[in-house]
């Protein structure tokens, strides 16, 4: 009788999607599919004489990108203060747009990420994206528009336009991304979080990133003031609340939005982002080159708060692969939140099933960092 060769693949971490990703877990693997899940001591009783084989840091499930913006996969790397990142996008705007988010999606695609989420700025790549996206995700339409004057204006502009993409989702569905507190007006962004939850459309807010976010939101002093007289005409009056207060404000928190970045923030604002079910989606690498600092990783996850994993674009990361983040971050935190944020938190802030690694998987979605 001919019998398959079994091999027990192992890692630092093991996740199978569900559960608590396991410290001493293995995956037992024949024929090219895995045909038993659980503790290292476990499946070595289970197959005696099974060659164990390291397979690096973390065995998991696909996991997810999210947070992109694949129209600025053309720009080059920004690394310096975080005043001094928008003016360069701006700068280099005649670069922005389908081309490189063409290029964007097959990066992420050579990544082997199981879904994304991408901030759209220019209505051609929305379109792109809900006709040609082969991978699941979100794609949030950003709204850039600091000028109260201009609130309902915009407002209807957007909703027209959502509405029409809405009808054409598939794969990828649409979602909402007012830029940031100081980059949107409050009356819009209310308006927005008030449309989007009736709507049951998902929210992307670039919020808490920096402490120039956090002193023009309280005084209206620092770079970002010179920024926003750069796009409005009417004096910003600041709301005197830290970026995360501001939104909970506004009423812009709950479970149906995602924060990105989330650096400035205080354990009184964590606990209300997990009373409110708010997700947090990290980008440690772009955090870096933005001089911004790092998220309180440890704190949120005291808190239960659920975190994802996301890249930023190419103007502000060296790359669109989500794995290097978790690297990045490998030995300072615990590896289990890391692999977890890359996988089933990513799936959850995206509102997808998690993809489960079980007997019967084929190796070929088992994922290695």
């Amino acid at each position: 009788m001919f019998w398959l060769k079994t091999e027990l693949w192992t890692a630092e971490v093991v996740y199978a999607g569900f559960g608590t990703p396991m410290l001493r877990g293995a995956l037992a693997v024949q024929g090219g599919h895995v045909v038993g899940v659980g503790s290292l001591e476990a499946l070595q009783a289970r197959f005696p004489g099974a060659p164990v084989v390291a397979k690096g840091k973390a065995l998991l499930p696909p996991p997810v990108n999210a947070h992109t913006h694949l129209d600025l996969s053309l720009l080059p790397l920004y690394q310096g203060p975080f005043a001094g990142f928008l003016p360069h996008v701006v700068a280099h705007r005649e670069k922005r747009g389908l081309l490189g988010a063409r290029r964007g999606l097959e990066e992420l695609l050579t990544s082997g990420v199981g879904a994304f989420a991408d901030i759209v700025f220019k209505d051609e790549v929305m379109d792109f994206l809900l006709l040609e996206s082969p991978l699941p995700g979100v794609a949030f339409y950003e709204v850039f528009a600091p000028d109260p004057k201009e609130a309902e204006e915009v407002f209807a502009r957007v909703k027209a336009k959502v509405e029409g993409w809405r009808r054409r989702e598939g794969r990828v569905k649409v979602g909402l991304s007012p830029h940031a507190p100081y980059s949107v007006s409050p009356s819009l962004l209310k308006r927005l979080a008030q449309y989007a939850q009736a709507e049951g459309i998902p929210l992307m807010v670039h919020v808490a990133e920096s402490p120039e976010e956090v002193a023009f939101l309280r005084e209206g002093k620092g770079p970002l003031a010179e920024v926003y007289r750069r796009f409005s005409p009417t004096p910003f009056t600041p709301p005197g609340l830290t970026p995360v207060r501001h939104l909970h404000a506004l009423g812009v928190l709950g479970p149906h939005t995602l924060l990105v970045h989330g650096v400035q923030v205080d354990e009184e604002e964590v606990a209300l982002l997990a009373e409110t079910g708010t997700k947090v989606v990290l980008c440690p690498r772009s955090n870096q080159n933005l001089e911004v600092g790092e998220a309180p990783i440890p704190l949120y996850a005291r808190y239960g708060v659920e975190l994802a994993l996301g890249t930023d674009s190419r103007a502000s990361s060296p790359d669109l692969d989500v794995r290097q983040e978790a690297l990045f971050l490998w030995g300072k935190v615990d590896p289990r939140l890391l692999v977890r944020a890359l996988t089933r938190g990513g799936y959850r802030a995206l509102g997808l099933a998690t993809p489960r690694i079980t007997r019967g998987t084929p190796v070929s979605l088992v994922h290695s960092l």
